[in-house]
């Protein structure tokens, strides 16, 4: 069985007949996405002289703030070039400016191959999506059958969400006035079913919406991930859950396409992430991974594992640069024969999370480290076994998965930095790791441990 992106440990998720959601299928015959490389960004209708005109006001605070330059890659991919592109034939599917890459669509395999031939400025192109035969998603997951049942109030005003909060010292953050207010969070996730409707999240802050793999379905009657991701951040009803970051905004993103196992999802996720990046998000929690697809010749290599060959990992690594800090989950490949970490997981300068039980323990599933290049992955764990979550039904249930310890880990380290707006990413990072109860001998399967954001916070603010 081939490892999917979303890694709960457990998860049963709504099927939406493919048909229903991919207009280029309702046809038999073969459809092509390609991923075009473009050689520069000449002839381009912005200027870095007038950010304000592709990047929003806190984007551009947000790089201010942090002493960030603007430079080439933030510019949009070429306009003129994208002209060029739409007039050759073929539709444009989605965009990176970061990696200056096009992914276009054709009925014609060959002829997406022989775009560099016809354009000059094309430098290289590669097919990273073919239409799948409309399989279905059973038995991707192992699923269950569970009766419904009522909340029941708690007499603890974070219900049984407490622990995975006071494991990493976010309630003692939140108890000194930082619970998220004023951060922004986005969640790139492959579905968020029902969280505009459920109980729990009646006082989460969201902000907006994207779907960047099916454009015109709505994300809240799709697959149930994001929703389950998201409540272990940004639930908020005293005596039944609080999150670990029950005040912060929230961007919901969609980039995982659960018909198929393709390159193409990269190019969803640096859409994204881009996208975030435009609105002004202040950190982004990813629970997707990938290392396996429908096409073995596709399938990554431990080498490939360096943070940078990767598109993906070469967009999470580029993220603070833009004053973006990524957290995202390790995997659960630790019973499988790859066992590594799923990208982009390998990427620079973001926070890779494990998973731990309550006790801080290893959670055997959790994919171990090192880098290809050798450098200390997951960076930290947090609650990751028996996680408290909010299901699609509106249930507080718990759930096995990296998917969860990684929105654990995100809304925390958006308190600490609610509580220290004046550092940095790479500050950010180096502080939390610092902090981890492995932090003296950092490895490959805890990295630096599970961390205590109260203590961060109190050596930061007694220097």
């Amino acid at each position: 069985m081939m490892t999917r992106i979303l890694l709960a440990g457990i998860m049963l998720f709504s099927m939406i007949p493919l048909s229903a959601q991919v207009d280029s299928l309702e046809t038999e015959i073969p459809v092509y996405r390609f991923r075009l490389y473009l050689t520069d960004k000449k002839k381009n209708d912005c200027s870095l002289k007038h950010p304000e005109k592709f990047l929003s006001a806190q984007s551009l605070e947000r790089r201010k703030r942090q002493r960030l330059t603007l430079n080439d890659t933030d510019l949009p991919i070429s306009t003129h070039y994208l002209k060029k592109i739409s007039k050759a034939g073929v539709k444009v599917i989605s965009k990176s400016k970061w990696t200056n890459t096009v992914v276009i669509e054709t009925s014609d395999s060959v002829y997406g191959s022989k775009l560099p031939e016809k354009l000059s400025f094309v430098r290289e192109s590669r097919c990273v999506w073919c239409s799948p035969k409309p399989h279905g998603m059973q038995g991707l997951f192992p699923s269950f059958d569970k009766k419904d049942k009522q909340n029941i109030r708690s007499e603890h005003p974070y219900g049984e969400a407490y622990a995975q909060c006071a494991q990493i010292g976010a309630d003692r953050l939140h108890e000194a006035g930082f619970r998220g207010k004023g951060m922004t969070i986005a969640v790139i996730d492959g579905g968020f079913q029902n969280a505009d409707s459920i109980e729990l999240f009646r006082n989460t802050r969201i902000l907006g919406t994207a779907n960047f793999v099916y454009p015109h379905t709505n994300l809240f009657d799709e697959h149930s991930h994001g929703t389950m991701v998201m409540s272990c951040m940004g639930a908020n009803v005293p005596h039944y859950m609080i999150g670990t970051a029950p005040e912060a905004s929230y961007w919901l993103l969609r980039s995982e396409d659960m018909s198929s196992e393709q390159p193409i999802e990269m190019d969803y996720w640096a859409a994204a992430i881009e996208f975030a990046d435009s609105v002004g998000v202040d950190l982004v929690n990813s629970s997707l991974g990938y290392n396996k697809f429908d096409n073995p010749n596709d399938c990554f290599r431990y080498w490939h594992l360096d943070g940078k060959t990767l598109l993906i990992s070469e967009v999470a690594s580029m993220a603070a640069e833009k004053g973006m800090l990524v957290v995202n989950s390790a995997g659960n490949a630790g019973y499988e024969t790859w066992r590594k970490l799923l990208v982009p997981g390998d990427a620079n300068h973001i926070l890779t999370v494990g998973a731990v039980d309550k006790h801080g323990t290893g959670a055997g599933f959790s994919s171990i480290g090192y880098s290809a290049d050798g450098r200390v992955k997951p960076d930290v764990c947090a609650l990751g076994a028996m996680t408290v979550l909010v299901n699609e039904k509106g249930i507080i249930d718990r759930n096995n998965g990296t998917s969860f310890s990684a929105p654990v880990m995100c809304g925390g380290v958006a308190c600490l930095w609610q509580a220290l707006p004046h550092l940095t990413v790479k500050e950010v990072l180096e502080l939390v790791r610092r902090h981890g109860d492995n932090a003296e001998h950092p490895d490959c399967i805890y990295g630096y441990g599970v961390p205590d954001l109260w203590k961060a916070y109190q050596e930061y603010i007694d220097m």
